[in-house]
C-alpha cells in the first residue's frame, strides 16, 4: 500500500471512515479498528502504538487518540 490512508473525523456513531486512495478499508471505532483494517489491506506491521507516529496515515477531524463514546 503506497498510497496514504485517510482516517476521517468521527461519524455520529462515534466511527471514523478508514480509506486508502480511491478504496473505502471500512470504518474503525478505536485504534484496534484500524490496525484490523490496515492488515486486512495487505499494510502488516503497523500495530496501536504506531498510529500517531507513521506517516502514512493522515488523521483528519482528530488525531489517534480522538474517538467519541457512542451514544
Amino acid at each position: 500500500m503506497k498510497v496514504p490512508v485517510i482516517i476521517y473525523p468521527p461519524d455520529a456513531s462515534g466511527g471514523r471512515r478508514v480509506q486508502s486512495g480511491t478504496e473505502a478499508l471500512g470504518v474503525a471505532h478505536s485504534q484496534k479498528d484500524v490496525v484490523e483494517l490496515l492488515r486486512s489491506a495487505g499494510l502488516e506491521g503497523v500495530d496501536e502504538t504506531e498510529l500517531a507516529t507513521t506517516s502514512i496515515i493522515e488523521w483528519h477531524g482528530g488525531g489517534h487518540d480522538v474517538w467519541p463514546a457512542p451514544w
